[in-house]
């Protein structure tokens, strides 16, 4: 199975690594839990990698250079933070659940998860471990 594609072959899976770090620039975000202060997406295109990373004065976007998933989780690993591996692809479309919108709504409505009471990083974290829907 190709980085592109989740198990039955389809090719409108997309590859992703949700990253979760202790980031805690804002001192409310010292009230989550250490190492899970906040996520990010690094999303595969053709030719590398996308960064989106949503935080509270601004949302990043940058290009990474190509590289296979599990060398990009094993740097992103050893520089300290929590990853998971996932495939989605993009859902039917309809409203997202109101809400604030944090780095774990952002990163949510880019994999197109309905979830409306996952509101901090540990929880989304945990989410994904288990799979999308």
């Amino acid at each position: 199975m190709s980085d592109d594609q989740a198990p039955g072959g389809s090719d409108d899976w997309r590859t992703a690594l949700a990253v979760f770090g202790g980031d805690a620039a804002l001192p409310w975000l010292r009230l989550l839990k250490p190492g899970f202060r906040h996520c990010f997406l690094l999303c595969r295109l053709p030719g590398g990698w996308l960064l989106y990373d949503p935080r509270s004065d601004l949302t990043d976007f940058a290009l990474w250079p190509a590289c296979d998933a599990e060398e990009l989780e094993n740097y992103l690993l050893c520089k300290g933070y929590s990853v998971v591996r996932l495939h989605y692809r993009p859902l039917l479309r309809r409203a997202a659940p109101f809400g604030p919108f944090t780095c774990v709504e952002a990163v949510k409505r880019v994999l197109g998860l309905r979830a409306r009471w996952i509101l901090t990083p540990w929880q989304l974290y945990l989410r994904l471990r288990r799979g999308l829907p």
